[in-house]
């Protein structure tokens, strides 16, 4: 299915994909538009975690669709991480082979007291450096440190490289509101198509 690129005015394939992954702990499917509207449809069992997913899906401008039956008489572990393992197989089979993105992207975004910068790159290689401090150990039902686990997760399995930085906050549903916003808004303008670089892999190497 083609849709109309609004720059050039030439048809471009969709981005879309869907990715299910069963395993002993989890049963998990994952769709994707990367050129939506923001619109999400969520079921993990964690009511905070689909909160949080639904910002990436509503400031990155992506139609997501995620459910996830795990093994929560445990706890959140298996259900978060394996979430962020099959949102990053989904994402990077929807991207395909990198041509014409602009690669990198990057966003503060502020929530009263606290504020989080998150940058991404594209880079075909998986890497993760996050400096989070959380106030707190639990958000509700949603174990803090999960955060480091979902990105983890992501990072692995779409081969980005991905710093996140939480450089205030006081009160921990805020750190991690900020965290899960601005990587969704450096996620949009990474994904984002470039028409100067249309049908061109952004990279010396000529791969990613």
């Amino acid at each position: 299915m083609n849709a109309p690129d609004p720059v050039a005015g030439t048809p471009c394939e969709a981005r879309v994909a869907e990715v299910t992954r069963h395993t002993a702990e989890t049963q998990i499917t994952a769709k994707v538009n990367l050129d939506g509207t923001g619109q999400a449809n969520l079921h993990t069992g964690i009511g905070f975690f689909d909160h949080m997913l639904d910002q990436i899906a509503r400031h990155g401008l992506i139609d997501l669709d995620i459910h996830a039956v795990g093994d929560l008489h445990i706890d959140g572990h298996h259900t978060v991480e394996d979430v962020g393992i099959t949102l990053g197989q989904a994402v990077a089979k929807a991207v395909g082979d990198k041509k014409g993105i602009r690669r990198y992207g990057h966003a503060y975004v502020p929530l009263d007291e606290a504020l989080s910068r998150v940058v991404i790159d594209f880079s075909g290689r998986s890497g993760l450096t996050m400096d989070v401090h959380f106030t707190s150990g639990c958000i509700g039902q949603f174990d803090t440190q999960l955060t480091f686990e979902f990105f983890q997760g992501f990072v692995n399995h779409a081969g980005v490289t991905l710093h996140i930085d939480n450089l205030r906050g006081v009160n921990a549903h805020h750190q991690c509101e900020t965290i899960f916003k601005a990587f969704a808004r450096a996620l949009r303008a990474a994904l984002e198509r470039d028409p100067r670089m249309a049908g061109v892999i952004p990279s010396t190497k000529g791969s990613l």
